[in-house]
Parts: C-alpha cells; sequence; structure tokens
C-alpha cells in the first residue's frame, strides 16, 4: 500500500510538472504575441506621425510657395518688409527640406525614402531658390531706386506746378500760340514722367518699356526747358521774354536740376533692375511647377503611409486574435488544474485544523506563565507558529529577567538621586539669598549712576545754553563790523563825491574866469564901438545905442561871474573841509571794526571752550547713563538668575518627588513579574505532542 502510495505520488507529481510546463510555455507565447501585437500597433502610430509630418512640410512648402510669389512682387516695387519675409522664407523652405531628406532629431523623424518625386522638389526648388537669391541681393539697389523714385515725385509737384504757372503767365501776356504750346506740352510731359517714373517699380512687364519711356522724356523736358529759357534753334523754340513767366522758369530749372540727378541713377540702375525684373517673372511662373511637385510628393507620401497602416495594423489585430485563442486555452488548463487544487485543499484543510488544535493545548502553559517549557516544533502548518512562540518564549524570559535585575537597579540610583537632590535644594535656597543681596545693591548702584547722569545732562544743558549765547554775540558783532563796513564804504562813497564836486566846482571856477575874461573883452568892444559910433556922426547913432547896451550887459555878467565865483570858492572851503571831515570818521570807523573783529574773536575763543566744556560734560553725562544702563541691566539679569534658581529649586523639588514615584513603579513592576515561572536550573522541558 505505501509502494502504490509512493507511485502514485510520483506520477501526479510528473503529470503536474507536465501541466505547469505546458502553462508556462503557453503564457509565454501569448505575452509574445501581445508583444508583437502592439509593437504592430506602436509601428503603425509612429508611421501614420512620420507620414503626418513629411505631408505637413510639404505642405508648409506649398503655402510658403505662395507667400514667396507675393513677397517678391512686392520686394521688386521697394518694399523694405517683403525683402525681410523672402529671407525668412526661403530659411524656412530650406529647413523644411532638410527634415524631409536627412530627418529632424528633435522630433525623431526619420528621413524620407529619396524617391523620384522628391528628387523632382529639390530640383525645382534649386532653381526657385536661385531666383529669390537674386531679388534678395538686389535689396539695396531697388532701395536706392525706391529712394530716387521718392525724391524725384517730391519735386515733381511743384515742377508741374511751376510749368501750369508758364503757361498761364504766357497767356495772361497774350504770347504767341507756339510759347502756349510748348509750354501747355511741358506741362503733359511732367505728367508723363511722372507715371513712367512710377511704373519702373510696379514690377510688371511694362516696367522695361517705362523706364526707357521715362529716360526719354525727362532728357526732352530738359532741352525744352533750356530753350524756352535762351531760345533752341533746332527745336524751334524761341526765348520767353515775359518776366513773370521766367521766374517761374528759373525755379523750375533749378528743380529740374534735382530731378536730372535722380534720372540719372534711376537709369544707370534700370540695367540691373531688369535682371531682378527677370527674376520676380520666373518666381511668379515657376510657382505653379514647384507647387505641382510638392502635390505630388505629397499624394506619393500618403498612398504609400496608407498602405504600410493597413499592413501594420492587419498585422497587428491577427497577432491580437492568436493571443486572445491562446489564452483561452490557458483558461481551460487552469479550469481542470482548479479541480484538483480543490480536492488536494480539502484535505490539506483537515491535518492543518488537527495541528492548529494541537498548537492551542501546548499555549495553555504560556497562558499560565510558565516560561519553563518549549512548544515542539513539527513539519505541519503550525511547525513555523511553534518555533516563532518558542522564540517569543526565550525572549519574553530574557524579558522578564531583564526587568528583575532593572527595578533593583533602579531602586538603588532612586535612593541616591534622592539624596542628592536634597543637597541641591539646600544649595538652590542659598544661592537665592546671595543674590537677592547682589542685586539689592546693584539697584543702589544704578540710582545713583541715575542721579548723576541727570546732573550731568543739566550741566550739558547749562553749557549749551552758554555757547548760544557765545554763538550769539559773536553774531551781533559780525554784524557791528558789516555795518561798520557797509559805513565805510558809504562814508569813502560820499567822499569821492565831495571830491569830484570839488573838482567840478574848479573846473565852474575856470569856466567863470574865462566868462569875466569874455565879458572884459566885450565891454572895451563895446567902448570901442561906441567911440566909433560917435565919431560917425547921426549914421552911427543907432549902433551907438547897441554899443551902450552891450556894455551894460557886459558889465552885468562881469557882476554875475565875480558872485559865482565867490560862491565856488566857498563851495570848495566846504568841500575839502567835508572831505577831512569824511577821512576822520572813515579812520574812526576803521578803529571800531577793529575793536568789534577783536570783540569777535574773543568772542570765538569762547563759543570754541564752551563748545569743548558741552562735550566733555555731555561725554560724562553718555558715559554715566551708559553705566545706570549696564546697571539696570546687570540688576534684570541678576533677577532673571534668581527666578531661574527659584525654578531650578522648585525643579528639584519636583525631581525628588518623581525619583519617590519611580521607585514606587519599580516595586510594583517586580509584582507584576512575579507571577512568571522561570527556570531555576539550565534544563528545559519540553511539552511534547502526540
Amino acid at each position: 500500500m505505501a509502494l502504490n502510495a509512493d507511485v502514485l505520488k510520483n506520477v501526479s507529481g510528473k503529470l503536474k510538472l507536465g501541466s505547469n510546463w505546458l502553462l508556462s510555455s503557453l503564457a509565454v507565447l501569448m505575452v509574445v504575441f501581445i508583444i508583437a501585437s502592439i509593437s504592430m500597433f506602436l509601428i503603425n502610430a509612429t508611421q501614420s506621425r512620420y507620414s503626418s509630418e513629411y505631408v505637413r512640410y510639404v505642405g508648409e512648402q506649398e503655402l510658403i510657395t505662395q507667400q514667396i510669389a507675393t513677397s517678391a512682387l512686392e520686394a521688386a516695387a521697394g518694399k523694405p518688409e517683403a525683402f525681410n519675409n523672402l529671407i525668412d522664407l526661403r530659411q524656412r523652405f530650406d529647413e523644411t527640406l532638410t527634415y524631409l531628406q536627412e530627418g529632424n532629431p528633435e522630433t525623431g523623424l526619420p528621413p524620407l525614402d529619396e524617391t523620384e518625386q522628391l528628387s523632382n522638389l529639390a530640383s525645382e526648388w534649386g532653381d526657385y531658390r536661385r531666383q529669390v537669391t537674386t531679388i534678395i541681393d538686389g535689396r539695396e539697389l531697388i532701395g536706392q531706386v525706391a529712394s530716387y523714385v521718392e525724391n524725384v515725385n517730391e519735386i515733381l509737384p511743384q515742377l508741374l506746378a511751376f510749368s501750369d504757372e508758364v503757361a498761364n503767365e504766357i497767356v495772361k501776356a497774350n504770347g504767341d500760340q507756339q510759347s502756349v504750346y510748348i509750354a501747355s506740352r511741358q506741362l503733359l510731359l511732367a505728367q508723363r514722367i511722372q507715371n513712367n517714373l512710377n511704373r519702373i517699380l510696379s514690377g510688371d512687364e511694362a516696367a522695361a518699356t517705362a523706364a526707357d519711356q521715362f529716360g526719354r522724356d525727362a532728357a526732352f523736358f530738359g532741352r525744352v526747358l533750356e530753350g524756352m529759357l535762351v531760345g533752341y534753334e533746332a527745336l524751334g523754340i524761341k526765348a520767353v521774354t515775359i518776366p513773370a513767366a521766367l521766374d517761374r522758369l528759373e525755379e523750375a530749372e533749378f528743380l529740374f536740376a534735382d530731378v536730372s540727378e535722380n534720372v540719372s541713377a534711376i537709369l544707370d540702375a534700370s540695367s540691373q533692375l531688369f535682371d531682378i525684373r527677370d527674376a520676380t517673372s520666373n518666381v511668379q511662373a515657376q510657382s505653379p511647377t514647384i507647387l505641382a511637385a510638392g502635390g505630388q510628393l505629397r499624394e506619393m507620401i500618403a498612398s504609400e503611409g496608407d498602405a504600410e497602416s493597413q499592413l501594420y495594423s492587419y498585422a497587428g489585430f491577427v497577432l491580437l486574435a492568436v493571443a486572445v485563442a491562446i489564452m483561452f486555452g490557458i483558461a481551460m488548463l487552469l479550469r481542470g488544474q482548479a479541480s484538483s487544487r480543490a480536492e488536494k485543499a480539502d484535505e490539506q484543510n483537515r491535518q492543518n485544523q488537527q495541528a492548529i488544535l494541537r498548537l492551542l493545548d501546548e499555549m495553555t502553559h504560556l497562558a499560565e506563565g510558565d516560561l519553563t517549557a518549549y512548544a515542539t516544533v513539527t513539519e505541519d502548518i503550525t511547525g513555523a507558529i511553534a518555533d516563532s512562540m518558542n522564540y517569543s518564549i526565550d525572549a519574553l524570559r530574557s524579558l522578564v529577567e531583564t526587568i528583575n535585575q532593572t527595578v533593583v537597579e533602579v531602586s538603588s540610583s532612586s535612593e541616591q538621586t534622592q539624596a542628592i537632590t536634597s543637597r541641591l535644594q539646600e544649595s538652590s535656597a542659598k544661592q537665592a539669598e546671595e543674590i537677592t543681596k547682589a542685586t539689592t545693591q546693584i539697584n543702589n548702584m544704578s540710582k545713583t549712576m541715575e542721579e548723576m547722569s541727570s546732573r550731568a545732562d543739566e550741566s550739558a544743558e547749562v553749557a549749551l545754553k552758554s555757547i548760544d549765547i557765545a554763538n550769539k554775540g559773536a553774531e551781533m558783532v559780525r554784524k557791528n563790523i558789516e555795518g561798520m563796513d557797509t559805513v565805510r564804504d558809504a562814508i569813502q562813497e560820499t567822499s569821492k563825491r565831495i571830491k569830484r564836486l570839488g573838482e567840478s566846482s574848479q573846473q565852474i571856477g575856470e569856466i567863470v574866469a574865462l566868462i569875466t575874461d569874455i565879458a572884459d573883452q566885450t565891454n572895451i568892444l563895446a567902448l570901442n564901438a561906441a567911440i566909433q559910433a560917435s565919431s560917425a556922426g547921426e549914421a552911427g547913432r543907432g549902433f551907438a545905442v547897441v554899443a551902450d547896451e552891450v556894455q551894460r550887459l557886459a558889465e552885468r555878467a562881469g557882476n554875475a561871474t565875480k558872485q559865482i565865483s565867490a560862491l565856488v570858492k566857498t563851495i570848495q572851503a566846504d568841500t575839502n573841509e567835508a572831505v577831512s571831515s569824511m577821512e576822520a570818521s572813515t579812520s574812526g570807523v576803521v578803529n571800531g571794526a577793529k575793536l568789534a573783529e577783536d570783540a569777535g574773536v574773543s568772542l570765538v575763543e569762547v563759543e570754541s571752550v564752551s563748545k569743548e566744556l558741552a562735550d566733555l560734560i555731555q561725554n560724562i553725562s553718555s558715559e554715566a547713563s551708559d553705566q545706570a544702563l549696564s546697571a539696570r541691566t546687570i540688576s534684570q539679569i541678576m533677577n532673571v538668575i534668581q527666578a531661574i534658581t527659584m525654578e531650578t529649586s522648585e525643579s528639584t523639588n519636583e525631581t525628588a518627588k518623581s525619583v519617590g514615584q519611580m521607585t514606587e513603579l519599580a516595586n510594583e513592576l517586580r509584582k507584576s513579574v512575579a507571577g512568571f515561572k522561570l527556570p531555576e536550573t539550565d534544563e528545559v522541558d519540553t511539552v511534547m505532542l502526540r
């Protein structure tokens, strides 16, 4: 019977091993197919993303091509921002073409396979790019021509106005019909020059014809303008002689000189402009071609992408279906194995219940506090539990022994701690008394320092008041000196004026002396005239009357000059006395100012000494305040120390109480573990379970 059981056991083990190997193989195969299916779907998604990115780049290239065509026309017309757009668009097209040919490392895009459509697009872009580069290289030239055109457009309206005024002036002056016709034709030529000038930068096919016509019209306008000014026999033009018309013609000639310079520059650049016009025309012509090449490449990418997407999707679904079939087979095998395992599980549960009951019987000894017995370890399900329980018994036994030993040590330490706490409490009380005495002395010292600081502050205030008084005295002395200086200046100025008055009176004296001489001479001449009149008889009687009158006037003038001379001498004498008095006053003012300056110096010295005294008193006050503050700080610190000492004393009392409580807890702990039974020898009984 035992042999048959072993055989059945071996056969069952081999069948189980084979079944497990089959399940493992099917599971691995299922995982492989699932991974392969997921890989197909991921590859499909990646390829779809690549195709979408390729198509997006090609679509962007088509849009760039259309924008380049528009910007090329605007650049040829002289718009500065169009050149920047062309540069950016060219660079972006190069980038997208590089992404198609070499891939994009940033997005992980691989290079597109080299196909006829991609090569055709690259070739078309090469020609197209050269035309765009030609336009961009002509940026400076087009800008210069645009500035020339702008200058001419600014001048032409004035030139048109002058030409119109010339025609009107000729008509007003009834000039000949030929002159009126020529003037009117100049007006038409100026308008045509303006129209052709604006067409040069238009970029259309008529730009070359407009440039040629513009040059010929400008040259002919200049020759006609010259003929109207000086005559031009070859053209049958007579010089205009109407003044108003000539003035306008001269102004028009001055303006046309600037026009001629700009016209020459425009014509010189016209040949290069034609190259840019050709490049612009080629860009417009090649845009449909490059758009068609991009469309063909886009269609090729889309068709290949759809084919690859269908292939990878089909492969993914097939692999997924195989994986599902394998999963179904695994489920069937697991279902068969589950029935067999259920029967074995029932038998195993019965055995486990018996082992658990035996283990519960063994644990009864442990529940009663017996730590001297061990549980027997078997191969049943409870074997590991019994082993763990034996380990727990050892740990618990060691813990109880440690607790007993610790309780003894804690009791001894508690007694020592209580003794130390008592001594510490006595020391804290003595320390608190000493700190209280020191605090009282420090408080007294602090009050003394504060009183000394207050007195020093009062002394400092007195010193500061003396400084203010000295400052005010010095200020008054300075003002007194300034007033004396002002008086001295006024006296000196008055003295100068009086001196000038004396000099003027002296000049008056000289003038009076001259008048006196003239009066004397006049008196002598009047006397001679009277003598001559008396000798003339009746004929000189009227002259004699005049001579007498002149003589009387001369005598009166002489008397007046004598009075004036006396007054002038009196003024000179008074002036000299005033000058002497002013000089004496000036000397007095100078001496007073010197004395005031000496007083000011003394006041400055007093002020300096007062400041030094105030500084010394202030320093004393500051040091006293600092000492008082330090004393207060020390007092506060001592109060804090006293409080800490009191807290320490209270903490010591609390510690003593805690030590007593800890002793009681140790005794209670010893009682709590007294119920455990510990082995008295090294031998341990083992409970054998049957």
